[in-house]
């Protein structure tokens, strides 16, 4: 950490004297221009000069030793002006002839002054000091400079264990054979087995990637060096290709070490024609290629890779004896939420009531980052309350202020749309009470947060892998109930559903294109495909794509209007509730169902 601070310093006051010395070099450049339009009109040419000698219309020459430029004062004129003499003895001579001659001329010879010299010495080779500065730039940016960090540098190794990983119990198996060969590589060679050249990791960004990157190198007890895809490309070609060279001349040096690339996908994105900025990518993949085939038996150097779009990276790349393992991290399943939970939870103060089961719970699809990050939410919550420690309501308003947004009681809402959104979010509530495949209820409020006028939060208590037709078409149902609730308790509708519109669009669209889940086109991929390919199938593919859609919608909608026309006393008394009390959580929800 000391470390970080000190080169952070480093870096600002970098800047800070570049930034000072531009400035100097900008009001030198200025005081330059200005002195030479103000010279300009104060030079004398010397023949003017020898003209006005002859006329004896000098009064006073002032000139320095060593210096061909002099000052002339004339008889008739307040200001004194310079001029220029080729040869300054013959000039000497010439006022002293003039002098002899019966001309009042003072000539005045002055010594040279140790400051001037050393301005003048400075001013001269102030051009070569900047050619200078900019080489010695240019050569420190073609290494890594303070990229490619070895950790720990005090101790060459990371403190990170598998311990400190949770929620990725298989990706950790697969992996403890790569620390095993770091550990014990002569086991392997002694069975003819190669050393993995790289093992690439890919999830949804905060899943882990980097967290067992490190964890490997702890496990090994090996140097690991870590360095982002987006610290090889600078504006100078070349810099990049130099810069992959330099990390692999490290990692060779520290071997047996391990070498991680995080967003990898910013140098190894698929090659394509060799103009502009592409051609320095293509020069640091190709780079990354060689130093990868490169390596030499002896050599025990494993790269790791994170990336969370492996769709983005060259063939190349993936090919064996490249990567020769891609391993997905996946977000973790409900036993691991709750391992993750426990570790990030052990250096909060958390209250006895904290059921950190029931937050695992729900919070299935969240990541490692998230996890963490809504622990540290809740303590801030529970500091701001004045708690002695967290609690579960502190943990829970975190959950709700990462995933919909900050609570705004301070807005101003009229009582026309204050009734409005209490229909509509009943309508989301009471709907989705009663369809089977959708889970239940958590909490309904129309206090804004975020960016909406009310939410319905629901629970989720379970791990989806696969979602079914029935499902999908009930989740449309859901969806359509605030507008459809909006219609029925006010006889008119609102721009309040646009984001319920857009979601439910977005799912009937990929149950018709990307699914294959309606009769009439079948089990046909039509998503993301070009006009000519959809053609393929026909030229009114497009028109029967869009009543598909269509169809799914209306008849979601319909089936929402229907359940809310005969459950119409539960859609007036949660409305009722929402507008007395503003939120209805679970157990209030419940009571009013009879449940």
């Amino acid at each position: 950490m000391k470390d970080k601070g000190k080169n952070k310093k480093l870096n600002v006051l970098k800047v800070i004297l570049t930034l000072i010395i531009l400035v100097l070099i900008g009001v030198l450049a200025f005081v330059l221009a200005r002195n030479k339009v103000d010279e300009d009109e104060k030079t004398l040419a010397y023949t003017d000069l020898i003209k006005e000698m002859s006329q004896s219309d000098v009064e006073k020459i002032e000139m320095t030793v060593g210096s061909t430029t002099v000052k002339v004062k004339m008889k008739d004129e307040e200001e004194e002006k310079t001029a220029i003499v080729p040869n300054t003895e013959a000039f000497i001579e010439l006022v002293q002839t003039k002098v002899a001659e019966g001309n009042e001329i003072e000539l005045i010879q002055k010594p040279k002054g140790t400051l001037q010299t050393i301005g003048s010495t400075i001013f001269s080779l102030l051009p070569t000091l900047i050619m200078v500065a900019l080489f010695i730039m240019l050569f420190k940016m073609q290494g890594l400079g303070e990229k490619g960090k070895v950790y720990d540098e005090t101790e060459r190794k990371t403190k990170t264990k598998f311990d400190d990983v949770a929620g990725l119990d298989e990706e950790k198996e697969e992996l403890v054979e790569i620390v095993d060969f770091l550990k014990r590589p002569e086991k392997f060679v002694k069975m003819g087995a190669k050393i993995p050249k790289g093992v690439l990791l890919y999830g949804k960004p905060g899943t882990g990637k980097t967290l067992i990157a490190k964890a490997i190198a702890g496990e090994a007890n090996v140097p690991f060096i870590s360095m982002s895809g987006s610290e090889f490309i600078e504006m100078f070609a070349g810099l990049g290709a130099s810069r992959v060279r330099k990390l692999f001349e490290k990692a060779r040096k520290l071997s047996p070490c391990i070498v991680f690339i995080d967003e990898i996908d910013a140098i190894g994105s698929r090659r394509t024609s060799n103009s502009g900025a592409e051609t320095e990518n293509n020069q640091t993949l190709n780079q990354l290629l060689v130093e990868m085939d490169g390596f030499g038996t002896e050599e025990t150097i494993i790269v790791l890779a994170a990336t969370n779009r492996p769709e983005m990276l060259d063939k190349a790349l993936l090919r064996p004896g490249r990567f020769d393992r891609q391993i997905t991290i996946p977000t973790p399943d409900l036993k691991g939420r709750l391992e993750i939970l426990k570790i990030h939870s052990k250096d909060k103060c958390l209250s006895e009531n904290v059921n950190l089961e029931s937050i695992a719970e729900d919070t299935a699809g969240f990541t490692g980052a998230e996890l963490a990050n809504i622990l540290n939410e809740g303590a801030i919550i529970a500091t701001k309350r004045k708690h002695e420690s967290i609690e579960n309501d502190d943990i829970e308003e975190a959950v709700k202020k990462v995933t919909v947004g900050i609570e705004k009681h301070s807005r101003v809402i009229s009582d026309h749309d204050k009734r409005l959104t209490a229909y509509h979010e009943a309508g989301h509530a009471v709907v989705s009470q009663y369809l089977p495949t959708q889970t239940p209820v958590k909490e309904v409020s129309i206090i804004p947060r975020g960016v909406a006028g009310g939410y319905t939060l629901y629970k989720s208590n379970e791990d989806k892998y696969y979602v079914s037709k029935t499902e999908m078409k009930e989740k449309l149902v859901a969806l359509l109930g605030g507008r459809a609730g909006e219609k029925l308790a006010m006889n008119d509708i609102s721009t309040g559903a646009s984001n319920d519109i857009e979601v439910a669009t977005q799912i009937a669209r990929d149950m018709v294109t990307k699914y294959g889940m309606t009769d009439s086109l079948g089990p046909i991929d039509l998503k993301g495909k070009q006009d000519y390919e959809i053609n393929l199938f026909g030229d009114a593919i497009g028109d029967k794509i869009g009543e598909e859609v269509k169809k799914l919608i209306d008849e979601a909608y319909v089936s929402a209007q229907n359940l809310l026309n005969e459950h119409r006393d539960k859609l007036e008394r949660i409305a009722n509730a929402l507008l007395e009390k503003e939120k209805v959580n679970e157990s209030e929800f419940n009571e009013i169902f009879g449940e």
